[in-house]
């Protein structure tokens, strides 16, 4: 079976300061901790991935610095096949991420670095990799013309799409159509479609907005609420699952995403794949780190075997 998951996306070092509250302008205040780490949506995915399981290649950019040598040392030891193109004169990407004490929630900074000169010829130069992948995926904290060629040469070999509009940011309507997934959440479906996503019902007039726009099927991932299917013929709501205290969510939908596709590259079904998302998505939270937070298959499919409680809630869309 083909498990070929082929990414494109950033590669961040994750700069990671914990304290009791965000600091004021001008204010310094004491954090509690720090952490150093591989990060970036594109490559976040790559390990999600392929920590689930699935054979993967990640296309970026990088800088020759000490950064970029994480980046390659970490796709190395999760057996990640990098199409890393080396960009002189500019540095590897960070990303500054503020974790608050008590609830683990987060704030964050990206500076894409080299990868934001990720352009459509990086894309061109990969798409024997891509004609033969099972699922392609991509995010907005690269170019968007380089994400939408990635979708574009995906569409042309049949391969299929994943798209994470991530971050938020306008987008011209003939991209919907190139996606047979697209995994907003609550912040990115309000930015997409104008409606507030603030209910489960509020993420399904917003989905209904995305499939006018051509999407085949779309996955408002709702944070501990889970995640919502909605396509043409069916609306269900995957609860989350309750791994443990959250300990820090950066990294959680890029842990969806990469499990999604992971299960979607071995033939899972889409309801089926998105319950295996929530799965991972939920163990990572309870993990510090975005990328060092994934977990592996075994623990993913024990998270699984776990029967489904009663409160999940599905529903039939007309």
């Amino acid at each position: 079976m083909n498990r070929s998951v082929v990414i494109l996306g950033i590669y961040v070092t994750d700069l990671t300061f914990r304290a009791e509250r965000m600091p004021l302008l001008g204010e310094t205040i004491a954090g509690s901790a720090f952490a150093m780490g591989p990060g970036g949506k594109g490559s976040n995915q790559a390990v999600a991935a392929a920590r689930a399981g699935a054979d993967v290649i990640f296309c970026t950019r990088l800088g020759a610095d000490a950064f970029g040598d994480i980046a390659r040392s970490t796709w190395a030891a999760e057996g990640i096949t990098a199409r890393a193109i080396t960009t002189d004169g500019v540095a590897t990407g960070a990303a500054h991420i503020f974790v608050d004490d008590a609830t683990g929630g987060n704030a964050i900074i990206v500076a894409a670095g080299a990868a934001g000169r990720l352009c459509p010829e990086d894309v061109e130069a990969i798409e024997a990799d891509i004609a033969t992948a099972a699922v392609f995926v991509t995010q907005l904290e690269q170019p968007i013309p380089a994400a939408r060629r990635g979708l574009e040469l995906a569409r042309r070999h049949g391969v299929t799409t994943v798209f994470n509009p991530a971050p938020a940011l306008p987008l011209d309507d003939d991209i919907f159509p190139l996606c047979d997934y697209i995994t907003p959440n609550e912040t990115e479906a309000t930015a997409l479609t104008g409606i507030t996503v603030a209910s489960v019902d509020d993420a399904r007039r917003a989905a209904d907005v995305l499939l006018a726009k051509g999407v085949r099927a779309v996955i408002v991932t709702l944070g501990e609420a889970g995640a919502l299917l909605h396509t043409p013929k069916q609306s269900v709501l995957v609860p989350a699952f309750n791994c443990g205290r959250v300990v820090e969510t950066a990294g959680a939908g890029d842990g969806f995403t990469g499990g999604f596709a992971a299960a979607l590259a071995r033939g899972e079904s889409p309801l089926n794949a998105v319950r295996f998302g929530c799965a991972l998505a939920s163990l990572s939270v309870t993990r510090p780190g975005t990328a060092p937070s994934m977990p592996k298959l075994a623990e993913i499919e024990a998270v699984l075997r776990v029967p489904v409680q009663s409160g999940s809630v599905s529903a039939n869309h007309s």
